[in-house]
């Protein structure tokens, strides 16, 4: 059984991968996380090409869910959604995986969607598991 994939993408590479290597303790070996941090050569900023290729390895077939942590991520995640719309629309008949993105906290909405992904949840679910985050006290 496949899960879903989920990709997390941040202005800072090491913010992503520290945030992706916890989310995928979170989802027991069973749930591709993958970052899209950085600006692709090392700096501060924000990749559409690491968000396709953190994408494609995450895609197991089940979907993928994006979580974006502030800003320009968040309007990369969205150009990235449009420019696969616009590329679906153009090739009619290919598979499409679900592909979304969450309103969530980064660290809490990833940590909560590995462990929906893990046990079986669906995008949709996934994505709500995340954006449920939001609801996560700490006092």
């Amino acid at each position: 059984m496949s899960t879903v994939g989920i990709v997390l993408i941040s202005h800072s590479r090491a913010l992503a991968e520290g945030a992706a290597e916890l989310a995928a303790q979170m989802g027991v070996g069973e749930v591709t996380v993958r970052p899209a941090g950085g600006d692709g050569e090392g700096g501060l900023g924000t990749s559409i090409d690491l968000v396709e290729r953190a994408v494609r390895e995450a895609d197991g077939g089940a979907g993928v869910v994006l979580i974006a942590d502030l800003g320009s991520s968040v309007l990369t995640a969205r150009t990235y959604l449009e420019d696969l719309e616009d590329t679906r629309a153009g090739s009619p008949g290919e598979s499409e995986t679900d592909i979304v993105l969450a309103d969530a906290p980064f660290v809490e909405g990833a940590v909560a969607a590995a462990s929906a992904s893990a046990g079986g949840a669906d995008v949709a679910a996934v994505a709500r598991a995340a954006y449920e985050a939001y609801d996560f006290r700490k006092t």
